[in-house]
C-alpha cells in the first residue's frame, strides 16, 4: 500500500471518529428514515406485483394488477371502477383546486385591508382550514345538504315552498359538487400564503400606476398577479397534491362506498376499499404507486408550464 492510500486511510478514520458524535444523534433519524420510510416504499413497490391478502404470504404474479387496472382480458377483466374513480378524482381536482385558489385569494386580498378587528378575522376565516378534514365537519356537510337539511330548508324558505330541491348528496349529478364546496371552504391555508405575499408587494408598485391612471382591474392584472405569481404557483402544486389523496369527505358523507353510483369514489378511497374491505394488498399498492406516477406527472407539467408565467424577484 502506498504512502498516498495510508494517510488518506488515516485521515478518514480521523475524521469518523471526531464526527462520532454527530453520527450518534443523527442515529434516531437515520434509523426512522430507513426503516420507516425507505423500507415501506421499497415493499410496496415489491407487493405491487404480488397477489397478497394480509392473511397469507406474497405470492407473486408479475404485471396483473397494472394490467388489471387498464388492459384486462377474458380471465382477468379490467376494473372499470378503478377508471371511474380515477376519473372522479379528476373531475374532483380540475374544479376544486381552481375554486379554492380564487376564493382564498378574494379573501386574502379583503384582509389585506386597513379594517378593524382585522385579526380577528383572519383567525375565523382560517378556522375552516383547521376543522375541515376532521370527521365531525365531514358527518356535519352530510347532514347539511341531506333532503332535510338546513341548505334545502333554506331553499324552501326563500322560494316559498316552489322548489322541491333534491338531497344533494344523495343525487349523482350534485353529489361530487358537494365535496367541492367542502373543498373550497378549506381555503384557510392558502389564503394566509397569499395573505403573505400580497404583504411583500410594494405600495409604491400600486403609486404609480394610479399616478399614470391605472384602474383597479388593470393594477390587479399588471401588479397584483406578477408579484403573486410564485405564492400562485406554490399553492397550486401544494393543493393538488393535496386534492389528489383526498379520502377522508368522501368515505364519511358517502359511508365508505363513494356512491351514489360511485359518483364520490375517489381514488384513495376505492384503494382503501380494495386493500381493507376485499383484502387485495397487492392491487391496493399497485394502485399507490399509479396514483404516485399520476402526481409526479402533474407536478413535473405544473412546473414545466409555469416557466413563462412565474416572476420572481430576479426577474426570471
Amino acid at each position: 500500500m502506498s504512502i498516498k492510500a495510508v494517510k488518506r486511510k488515516g485521515s478518514l478514520a480521523r475524521q469518523l471518529k471526531d464526527n462520532a458524535t454527530s453520527y450518534l444523534f443523527l442515529l434516531p433519524w437515520l434509523l426512522g428514515f430507513f426503516l420507516l420510510v425507505i423500507f415501506p416504499v421499497v415493499y410496496s413497490f415489491y407487493l405491487s406485483f404480488t397477489q397478497y391478502n394480509i392473511i397469507q404470504p406474497p405470492r407473486w404474479i408479475g404485471w396483473r394488477n397494472y394490467f388489471v387496472m387498464f388492459i384486462g382480458n377474458a380471465d382477468f377483466p379490467k376494473d372499470e371502477r378503478f377508471l371511474n374513480s380515477l376519473f372522479v378524482t379528476l373531475n374532483f381536482v380540475f374544479v376544486a383546486v381552481p375554486g379554492k385558489l380564487i376564493f382564498a385569494l378574494a379573501v386574502a386580498m379583503i384582509m389585506n385591508q386597513k379594517l378593524r378587528m382585522i385579526p380577528f378575522y383572519r383567525t375565523v376565516y382560517y378556522i375552516p382550514t383547521l376543522l375541515g378534514g376532521s370527521v365531525a365537519i365531514s358527518v356535519l356537510w352530510r347532514q347539511l345538504f341531506s333532503t332535510d337539511g338546513v341548505v334545502n330548508v333554506l331553499l324552501r324558505a326563500v322560494s316559498q315552498g316552489r322548489l322541491n330541491p333534491p338531497s344533494w348528496i344523495s343525487t349523482p349529478e350534485y353529489s361530487l359538487y358537494t365535496l367541492v364546496l367542502l373543498a373550497i371552504w378549506q381555503f384557510g391555508s392558502p389564503m394566509i400564503i397569499f395573505l403573505a405575499g400580497l404583504k411583500q408587494i410594494p405600495s409604491e408598485y400600486y403609486e404609480a400606476a394610479s399616478v399614470d391612471g391605472a384602474g383597479k382591474m388593470r393594477q390587479f392584472f399588471s401588479i397584483t398577479m406578477p408579484c403573486l405569481s410564485p405564492i400562485i404557483f406554490f399553492n397550486l402544486v401544494m393543493q393538488m397534491i393535496s386534492a389528489f389523496q383526498s379520502f377522508t369527505q368522501s368515505y364519511i358523507i358517502s359511508g365508505g362506498t363513494g356512491g351514489p353510483i360511485d359518483s364520490t369514489m375517489f381514488y384513495s378511497l376505492y384503494l382503501y376499499i380494495r386493500g381493507f374491505g376485499y383484502m387485495q394488498m397487492g392491487y391496493a399498492n399497485a394502485m399507490a404507486w399509479i396514483l404516485l406516477i399520476i402526481i409526479a406527472f402533474f407536478t413535473f407539467m405544473t412546473f414545466k408550464l409555469s416557466g413563462s408565467l412565474v416572476t420572481y424577484g430576479s426577474g426570471e
